[in-house]
């Protein structure tokens, strides 16, 4: 491993310290903080204030003011550096329904071989406790850093972020940095890991249709409107067979990638028939393969069903014409929309079709931004990638992801990259969640690097 000697020593520290470093993501990821139930957020936020102070970081509370409210954590390392970096995270979870498909119990941190499995672990405590413990490991060995550090984690990320843009505006001085550090990195199993400066926006919603005033037996289905089949057909009004998205203008406003964005997806690691064999699935939609998918996959919006419900879903059958019908969607948006421009088309889509009576009903929002790689931050995790991981770094111009680092970009520019923890085998968001315990202790000693490289700014 080719790397400075003065982080010979941080590495060797953080080697020494891998138990411990372990046995505190056990701690954080057995505190239950979904923020989709309100379970455990303020016992997760000062979880994270203290494990900051006693790192040496001065951490408070800092309240917001949206809906719910949850505190964002805010610490800062000031040496009066010319160079300030900011790692940006969040804390809440999502819910780790359905319990019965985890071999492991969801909060019970369990090591099984050479996997950590438990809700949070990648998505995103692994990432960010790698920034956390990187800082822990050079200020042990040195005292202080070669850069000014912030860190901002915050409490809603898995429900849209929506306090983030407030505390953004009302917190200018906090927000201030020279680059973010930004959570939720990836990486191929045993293969390259994956650097971003680019994601998707995403608009949640939901769609209620309303029948007679009870649920019937389901012999007045020959004359009572389904509220369940209404709901169904419109939906099939607003995506076609191909999987394209037949919401009136839907496509209007994209901007389209760049020959560069085009360039990097010719060099993105992605296997294939691995990939389908691991999901049980025949193929990828429209059976798309190389280049295509993966522009299919980052630069063009979705549109989700999260779930649907509607009438008697138990053991047994039971005839009954349900009364209500509901479903949960989402759209993963990209540069060129915008979530109340998403909504209002969605509205005179289905308005257009006879479907006025369908309600929707608002959710939360994320913005979509495409950065550049030419920014000191990039340059430094892509440098030192080699040295840790034995391989270069595999970049990626966007994610089919989303995450509130929109909103930070949108009202302040800043560059943001995204690296960190997880991989493509994580089980993010599904029973199972794991890291690889090699990947969060390589993860630390990155972040120190990185921060290494830019003290060389000043």
């Amino acid at each position: 491993m080719s790397v400075a000697p003065e982080m010979q020593k941080v590495f060797q520290y953080i080697d020494d310290h891998r138990e411990e470093y372990i046995e505190l993501l056990k701690k954080f990821s057995a505190q239950p903080s979904v923020s989709a139930q309100n379970w455990g957020m303020r016992e997760m936020a000062e979880l994270i204030k203290d494990s900051l102070r006693k790192m040496g970081v001065p951490a408070e509370l800092v309240e917001t003011h949206g809906v719910p409210g949850n505190p964002i954590v805010y610490g800062e390392l000031n040496y009066g550096k010319k160079y300030t970096a900011t790692a940006y995270n969040h804390y809440d979870v999502q819910p780790p329904e359905p319990l019965e498909q985890w071999k492991t119990p969801p909060f019970e941190p369990t090591i099984v071989g050479d996997r950590i499995y438990g809700r949070g672990t990648s998505d995103n405590k692994g990432s960010m406790l790698s920034r956390h413990c990187a800082v822990d490991a050079y200020l042990k060995v040195y005292g202080k850093l070669p850069i000014n550090m912030k860190f901002m984690v915050e409490g809603e990320e898995e429900i849209g972020s929506p306090s983030l843009e407030g505390f953004i505006k009302d917190n200018s001085e906090k927000v201030k940095t020279d680059c973010f550090m930004w959570e939720g990195g990836t990486r191929t199993v045993n293969g390259p890991v994956h650097v971003s400066f680019g994601v998707k926006g995403v608009t949640s919603f939901e769609l209620r249709c309303y029948g007679a005033n009870t649920d019937l037996h389901s012999a007045n289905a020959s004359i009572v409107p389904s509220p369940a089949w209404r709901l169904v057909q419109a939906l099939a009004t607003m995506k076609n067979d191909r999987d394209e998205i037949t919401i009136d203008g839907y496509y209007d406003t994209i901007v389209p990638p760049s020959e560069e964005d085009m360039e990097f997806l010719k060099t993105l690691p992605f296997d294939e028939e691995a990939t389908k064999k691991r999901l049980g699935i025949p193929a990828f939609i429209n059976n798309l393969t190389g280049v295509e998918l993966q522009k299919k996959n980052l630069f063009l919006p979705t549109l989700n069903i999260q779930g649907i419900q509607s009438g008697y879903t138990g053991k047994g059958g039971k005839t009954v014409l349900p009364s209500y019908a509901f479903c949960k969607m989402d759209t993963r948006t990209v540069m060129g929309q915008r979530p109340d421009k998403v909504m209002k088309q969605i509205r005179e889509h289905l308005d257009r079709r006879g479907y006025s009576d369908i309600e929707i009903i608002p959710g939360s929002n994320t913005l979509p931004f495409r950065g550049s790689p030419d920014n000191p931050l990039f340059k430094a995790v892509v440098k030192n990638i080699p040295d840790i991981y034995s391989q270069p770094a595999a970049v990626f111009p966007s994610t089919p992801g989303s995450t509130g680092v929109g909103f930070m970009y949108e009202l302040t520019g800043i560059p943001a990259v995204c690296f960190g923890v997880m991989n493509e085998e994580s089980n993010a968001h599904a029973p199972n969640e794991n890291i690889f315990l090699d990947d969060y202790i390589c993860g630390i000693k990155l972040t120190a690097a990185v921060i290494h490289d830019l003290g060389e700014l000043g």
